[in-house]
C-alpha cells in the first residue's frame, strides 16, 4: 500500500495544505498568501497572520482534498508543522490537525518546519542520504548534513540576521514593497553591480558561520550618504544598491558553501528555503557544487517558499521512521533541528532560538 498524507503548514504568513504520497507525487497543493494583509505594516504582523490562518485552514484542506479527488478516509495520516514559527499560526495549524486526527482516527505526525525544507530534495528527486543542505530563508540560514529524517548535523549558520530577513529590511530601507526578496531581485536586475562596494562579512574568518546584519547596516549608511549628497534617492541608486547587496549575499553564501563542501564531501549539495528562489544565488551555488564535483539540487520555485507538500513528505518520512504523536502535541515557537548543537542566537525560557 502506498502511504498518502495530508500536510498542513501555517508557521508564518502562508496558509497551506497538500496531499502527497510516498512515491513523491504531489496530488494537490494549495497555498493562500497574506501579502496584502501585511502590506501596510512593512512586515508580517503575528496576530493578523494567526487570525488569517484560523480563517483559511479548513478551506485549504477542503480544496486540497477536492483537487486530489480524495476523502479524509482515503488518507493514511496527517502531518502538521508543529514549529518553529509564529506561535499563533503554528497553534492554528496544530489544532486543525488534531481535530482532523481525532475525528477520523488517522495517525498524527508533528513536523519541524525546517525539516520540511531540508527534506524537500528527497520529495522532488528521491536522493539518498547523506547530503549537504543549505537552508536559507526569511528566518533561518544554516548548513546541515542530512543523514536521515531525524538526523541533522548543523555545520554552521548565521549569527544574526538570516538572508531573507536582510532582504526584507533592505527593501524597507529603500522604499521597496514587501516581501523584500522578489522586490530587491527585480530592482537588482536593472542595477549596476560594480557601482557600489559592500562588505562580505566573516569571509576573513574560518568556518561556516555567517553574518548579514552588518551588510544591512552598510546599505543604510550608503543610502543616507546618497540622500545627503544628492538631496534624495533616485531609482537608479536603488537599483544599483540592490545589485550590490544581492551580489554580496551571493558571494558570502557561495564561499561558505565552498568551505562546507570541502570539509564535508558528499554526492549532493542542495539548497532550500524561500531565498533559494533567488536566481543569482542559485547560479552562484550551482557553480560551487560543480567545482566540488557534487550534484546541485534546488527545488522548483513553488516548493522554495512555505508549502504543505514539504510538510506532508516530512510527515511520511517521520511516520516510516516510527514517529506517532498524540493529542498532547505542542506548538513550538523554537525547535532546532540539531538538538546537540549549541544555540547560535542564545536561549530563552522556551529553548534554543536557533
Amino acid at each position: 500500500m502506498t502511504l498518502t498524507f495530508l500536510g498542513i503548514e501555517s508557521s508564518c504568513d502562508d496558509t497551506a495544505a497538500a496531499i502527497v504520497n510516498e512515491k513523491g507525487e504531489i496530488l494537490a497543493s494549495v497555498v493562500v498568501g497574506q501579502t496584502q494583509l501585511h502590506a501596510d505594516f512593512g512586515g508580517v504582523v503575528p496576530e493578523i497572520a494567526a487570525r488569517a490562518h484560523a480563517e483559511k485552514l479548513d478551506g485549504c484542506v477542503e480544496e486540497a482534498l477536492a483537487t486530489a479527488g480524495l476523502r479524509l478516509c482515503d488518507l493514511d495520516g496527517i502531518a502538521v508543522t508543529a514549529g518553529p514559527g509564529l506561535i499563533g499560526g503554528v497553534m492554528a495549524g496544530v489544532m486543525m490537525a488534531k481535530g482532523l486526527a481525532a475525528g477520523t482516527g488517522l495517525p498524527l505526525v508533528g513536523v519541524n518546519h525546517l525539516a520540511g525544507h531540508a527534506l524537500t530534495p528527497r520529495l522532488t528527486d528521491q536522493i539518498a542520504y547523506p547530503y549537504l543542505m543549505l537552508l536559507v530563508s526569511g528566518g533561518h540560514c544554516q548548513f546541515l548534513r542530512v543523514d536521515g529524517p531525524d538526523a541533522f548535523t548543523r555545520l554552521g549558520g548565521t549569527i544574526d540576521d538570516a538572508p531573507g530577513e536582510a532582504f526584507d529590511k533592505v527593501a524597507k530601507l529603500l522604499g521597496l514593497p514587501q516581501p523584500g526578496g522578489p522586490s530587491v531581485e527585480a530592482a537588482a536586475a536593472a542595477g549596476n553591480v560594480k557601482r557600489f562596494q559592500l562588505p562580505r562579512p566573516l569571509l576573513d574568518r574560518p568556518g561556516f558561520d555567517m553574518s548579514f546584519s552588518g551588510l544591512k547596516t552598510a546599505v543604510l549608511r550608503l543610502r543616507d550618504q546618497l540622500v545627503t549628497e544628492q538631496g534624495g534617492l533616485h531609482e537608479q541608486d536603488r537599483n544599483d544598491i540592490c545589485a550590490a547587496f544581492q551580489r554580496a549575499v551571493a558571494d558570502v553564501l557561495a564561499e561558505k558553501s565552498r568551505r562546507a563542501l570541502a570539509a564535508n564531501p558528499v554526492a549532493t549539495f542542495a539548497v532550500a528555503g524561500g531565498v533559494a528562489a533567488n536566481t543569482e544565488l542559485r547560479t552562484a551555488l550551482e557553480s560551487v557544487a560543480e567545482a566540488a564535483g557534487a550534484r546541485f539540487l534546488a527545488p522548483p520555485l513553488r516548493l522554495c517558499t512555505d508549502n504543505g507538500a514539504m510538510i506532508a513528505w516530512a510527515g511520511i518520512e517521520a511516520f516510516r521512521n516510527g514517529q506517532r504523536d498524540g493529542m498532547d502535541l505542542a506548538a513550538r515557537p523554537r525547535w532546532p533541528l540539531d538538538k546537540a548543537a549549541a544555540p547560535m542566537l542564545g536561549s530563552g525560557k522556551k529553548g534554543a532560538k536557533a
